[in-house]
């Protein structure tokens, strides 16, 4: 058994073809975006306290060790 058959295929979310094609198309469109999940944020947090920011802390967790991971590498 080779190492690609036992691998599981990509799940493809259908937001992130059409957000990947309006990006390459403008990348203006990234910074927008981050002011409307910033704004989010803070609306969440007015809302709900800090139990908001907690939560997005705890979505981030595995970007940031991939992120770790990826800077380590040699």
């Amino acid at each position: 058994m080779s190492l690609s058959a036992s691998l599981p295929r990509p799940v493809y979310l259908p937001i992130l073809t059409p957000l990947s094609r309006a990006v390459s198309q403008d990348i203006n469109l990234v910074f927008y975006i981050m002011v409307v999940l910033l704004t989010l944020l803070v609306l969440a947090v007015k809302i709900w306290g800090l139990v908001a920011l907690t939560m997005a802390a705890l979505a981030l967790v595995p970007v940031m060790f991939t992120l770790f991971v990826i800077l380590t590498l040699p």
